[in-house]
């Protein structure tokens, strides 16, 4: 019999392409999803999953959490969408980020992660009147065209012209240059090459879209220095690594401060929210300013989107409740039993991660930028993560992809997904779909 879930995946598949609003939905079974509450998703088949995708890192306090839906709740009896003039919640969710991220001055609220690094590319351009961005193989910063190319390549495409989609006009792709990350001789060689051209250079400083390249502090401190040098702007895409790692991000963790930090995702625990931050007189460009760098955006600053963002903050931010301990614990318990599975088995692994994110990249040896990646047993990380999920821990079946704690899990979720991964990883020992451990290394 079909289940429930490919019935309503096949009406779907009638009338959106793929059955799927994003391409990265269409994973196949499970097919479709019935609810979401704290840790758990569960399956139009009543199938019950520990969530450890939570919407690409979105969800940071658990599904549905209470305090935030009622902060929602509470907005909504008394205001919705204006689209003009300002709001109390607005300031309020503006003064917040100030307040968090150290190098934020003045703050415009989006409604997505890729509206934001659009709104900052621009931004960059138009501060500085030069052409080129500068982003790093395997950085993913949204579907904006200009930063659209040399995400997750294929080994003969990477560093070479890899636009993600058709339809992108060759000079946004030929403006965006590609540097390899933790390698800050590869941005120097593009500054050499296009002197006084470069408005920006953006990066995550945790490339999260690739799993969990940790950096050097002397590439941050590097490319800083750099920048300044030569009168461009660095953005920091705070995206993933904004709130999930610390309140300030990984700015706040780094002490390396960017011109523009772009957030969003967790901040609101799954309501659509973003925003774009900056010194005063970057920010000033803007037109409310009176700059000549147009913003705009009806739904920028909504009611339900900055009643989520002030109330996750606020919790956030209570000690009491202590999230940063909470997850910090449960993501070093989660990667060290990840660890000992594989090493009890033989299997050349290495699980990275900060805090609440954990990846495991099943190889040998450095891993330092994406030309390790290339090294990456992709066929076993998605067949790990693929069997985990019949197992009952949702993990994004595909290659390279991070995993996310938050604050509802528990030490016995935590638990029982080691339980479920010494099963998975130990019966695909057997089946010789790994590769064996190099001796000291």
């Amino acid at each position: 019999m079909t289940s429930d879930s490919r019935r309503l995946a096949e009406v779907a598949e009638r009338i959106i392409p793929g059955g799927v609003n994003s391409a990265t939905r269409n994973i196949g079974a499970p097919w479709a999803w019935r609810s979401a509450k704290g840790p758990t998703m569960t399956d139009m088949d009543g199938n019950v999953y520990t969530d450890y995708h939570a919407a690409f890192g979105a969800i940071l306090l658990g599904h549905a959490d209470e305090r935030v839906n009622d902060a929602v709740t509470r907005a909504i009896t008394d205001i919705d969408l204006v689209g003009v003039g300002t709001t109390e919640l607005e300031v309020e969710a503006a003064q917040l980020i100030v307040d968090a991220i150290p190098s934020a001055e003045m703050v415009i609220s989006t409604m997505s992660g890729s509206e934001s690094t659009f709104q900052a590319v621009r931004l960059a351009r138009g501060a500085t009147a030069r052409p080129y961005i500068v982003k790093f193989q395997g950085g993913f910063h949204g579907s904006y065209d200009a930063l659209a190319r040399n995400v997750i390549s294929a080994p003969d495409r990477a560093w070479k012209r890899d636009p993600n989609s058709s339809g992108i006009l060759d000079d946004a792709v030929d403006n965006t240059l590609i540097a390899e990350f933790n390698d800050l001789a590869s941005v120097e060689e593009l500054f050499a090459l296009h002197p006084e051209q470069i408005a920006a250079v953006i990066l995550e400083p945790v490339p999260h879209n690739v799993g969990a390249l940790l950096p050097e502090q002397s590439f941050l401190e590097g490319l800083r220095a750099l920048t300044r040098k030569h009168g461009s702007l660095l953005i920091f895409d705070e995206v993933i690594t904004g709130f999930r790692h610390a309140l300030g991000g990984y700015q706040e963790l780094c002490g390396v401060m960017p011109d523009l930090t772009t957030f969003g995702k967790a901040m609101g625990n799954g309501f659509p929210v973003a925003g774009l931050a900056g010194s005063a007189e970057v920010m000033s460009n803007f037109t409310p300013s009176g700059g000549a760098v147009m913003l705009a955006g009806t739904f920028n600053g909504n009611a339900v989107s900055m009643a989520a963002a002030i109330a996750t903050i606020t919790v956030l931010k209570d000690p009491e409740v202590d999230f940063y301990g909470h997850v910090y614990g449960l993501g070093d318990r989660m990667r060290a039993g990840l660890q000992s599975i594989a090493d009890e088995h033989g299997i050349a692994a290495r699980m990275a991660g900060v805090g609440s994110v954990f990846v495991p990249y099943f190889m040998d040896g450095e891993i330092r930028g994406y030309r390790d990646l290339l090294r990456n047993n992709d066929e076993a990380s998605a067949t790990f993560q693929r069997r985990m999920i019949e197992q009952g821990s949702f993990m994004y079946p595909m290659a390279l992809k991070r995993n996310h704690i938050s604050l509802a899990h528990t030490e016995a979720d935590i638990d029982r997904t080691l339980a479920q991964a010494e099963d998975v990883i130990g019966t695909m020992a057997r089946e010789g779909l790994f590769e064996t451990a190099k001796a000291g290394v």
